[in-house]
């Protein structure tokens, strides 16, 4: 078995569509995905912000691989200071389920994270879901670690 990561390429849009919207549907009914879905996943048409993203300076996006099988992908940003430096904000990170506990996710986070140390990002940021403690573990083991919490009150009736 091959485990790799690579840049994306415009062939890869279909299947990130696909896995896009997979990983929102599967976040979305977990706490606090309610609201992350509706305010900062990923809003569709998928296509058009994942083309541009392929191409457009300050973007990112990787694709993970079994055997050459697209099976993941990570999606990340420059988000300039107000110092003028810049961090990179890993916007998305989603592997198949049964595709997880074999290295793709690992994959994906060392390509970001490379391409964030090229670019002289000072560091990187992602988010979890409360109680999401596998993608909080597996952050740690990256050494990412909470720097804020986002709180809210639902005013919902």
């Amino acid at each position: 078995m091959e485990i790799e990561a690579r840049p994306a390429e415009p062939a890869d849009l279909p299947i990130l569509c696909v896995l896009a919207e997979m990983a929102i549907a599967e976040l979305a009914p977990l706490r606090g995905g309610d609201i992350w879905s509706r305010l900062e996943a990923r809003t569709p048409p998928f296509d058009a912000a994942f083309e541009s993203s392929i191409s457009e300076p300050g973007h990112f996006i990787a694709v993970g691989t079994i055997d050459l099988a697209v099976v993941g992908y990570s999606a990340a940003r420059e988000v300039e200071l107000h110092d003028g430096r810049h961090l990179c904000d890993l916007t998305d990170i989603f592997v198949l389920s049964g595709a997880r506990g074999v290295g793709v996710g690992e994959e994906l986070m060392d390509l970001t994270i490379d391409w964030c140390h090229e670019r002289g990002g000072i560091g990187i940021d992602s988010m979890a879901l409360p109680g999401d403690r596998a993608t909080k573990n597996f952050f740690e083991t990256f050494g990412l670690v909470a720097r804020s919490l986002t709180v809210h009150r639902s005013l919902d009736r």
